[in-house]
């Protein structure tokens, strides 16, 4: 993904309103460094996934850029139909010449277009973090996984061991960002428009009540680190509650039961 210039403006129309989310990955350049650990751990939890379930028909890869690692998965889950979905125009373009089936589409705030029951696996890598309306997003995700189907995600995680060191010396965080033209308080350039980012308790906690119950986690290395630090990083994935990102494998249960004002019971988050 390439930085954003300072020089760049960030607001529309007359000058006043503020870019939406949408207006601001349209117009990124979608190009996803490649970080090649946290694509492998992913793709062995996708194989788990297809182990567990006896096989699968149809996955889903939602945020999928440029195409990169739906046709990777396709590799993994063939015969079945691997769909990409992904909300800017240009990654979509580029991910035609790997012979995908592409949508664009957008789950921030919006509805998908397809039916309940749709897929067996939705992937959901490198994108919870950018969105405004994550609640939305995964009620969606829960609404077209068959009964019992699997979400994956993956996401850079806020307690990271390196991001606690950091704050300890009163650095901000890797991952995370406070403007969308640049990078201000930690070390780095690029602008990812990063906007919720989780501890792993937070996303387990999050999931659980919209309905989505992590079964597997693992830890995976960042691939930007100073040479020094990767020895460490790659270590540190053994525990993934302090590694440079998670990846977890979530199965989709019943929503829980939640009390209504009047006394009665209401199902969902």
């Amino acid at each position: 993904m390439r930085a954003v210039r300072s020089s760049e403006p960030l607001s529309a129309g007359n000058g006043h309103d503020p870019v939406s989310q949408y207006e601001f990955y349209a117009t990124l350049d979608l190009d996803k460094p490649s970080c090649p650990d946290r694509t492998t751990v992913l793709l062995e939890l996708l194989r788990d996934a297809v182990s567990m379930r006896g096989g699968v028909s149809r996955v889903l890869d939602l945020g999928c850029g440029e195409g990169f690692q739906a046709a990777l998965a396709r590799e993994v889950v063939a015969p079945a139909t691997v769909l990409g979905v992904d909300w800017s125009a240009g990654a979509l373009r580029r991910a035609k010449g790997r012979r995908l089936s592409l949508v664009q589409a957008g789950v921030d705030g919006r509805d998908l277009p397809f039916p309940d029951g749709s897929f067996d696996v939705v992937i959901f890598s490198e994108v919870i973090e950018h969105l405004v309306d994550t609640d939305h997003a995964i009620s969606e995700i829960r609404r077209i996984l068959v009964d019992d189907g699997i979400l994956l995600i993956s996401t850079p995680n806020l307690a990271a061991w390196f991001n606690r060191l950091l704050l300890l010396i009163g650095v901000q965080p890797l991952f995370s960002e406070v403007s969308r033209v640049r990078i201000f308080g930690r070390p780095g350039q690029q602008v990812a428009g990063h906007l919720r980012i989780f501890t792993y308790r937070a996303l387990r906690e999050f999931l659980e009540a919209q309905g989505v119950a992590i079964h597997a986690v693992r830890g995976a290395a960042y691939h930007q680190l100073p040479r020094p630090a990767r020895v460490i990083d790659r270590f540190m994935r053994r525990w993934p509650s302090a590694a440079a990102v998670l990846v977890v494998s979530a199965r989709k249960t019943p929503l829980a039961p939640r009390p209504k004002a009047d006394g009665g019971t209401l199902l969902g988050p």
